[in-house]
């Protein structure tokens, strides 16, 4: 089996929150700035202050027999987890993954 590997993007919002879920995510941030975001096999989260959308940015590794719904799947339950481990939930989950073989790199002219 050959190994390939996506960089998925997920956005979601978050669900509704109480007065110490918002607390806690305000207080967390600076540590989820769209600066912090990388796309990592764990993903990292982002998000606003304004406390209602998300995005989280992974690494999905597949085999070539994977489809791209069960790579986008993976990565859906992965941002749900990370969202999750921040004391919220989500909801209105949109994603987008890219097969990191396709990416076409282009060298500069001298």
């Amino acid at each position: 089996m050959t190994s390939k590997a996506y960089q998925v993007i997920v956005r979601g919002r978050f669900a509704p929150l109480d007065d110490e879920q918002r607390a806690a995510l305000l207080a967390r941030a600076d540590e989820h700035d769209v600066f912090a975001a990388r796309f990592t096999e764990e993903g990292t989260v982002t998000y606003e202050r304004s406390l209602l959308t998300f995005t989280f940015r992974c690494v999905v590794p597949a085999t070539a027999e994977d489809r791209e719904d069960v790579v986008i799947g993976r990565a859906e339950r992965l941002a749900a987890a990370a969202v999750r481990g921040l004391g919220a939930d989500h909801r209105d989950l949109s994603s987008v993954s890219t097969d990191l073989d396709s990416i076409k790199v282009r060298q500069r002219g001298r």
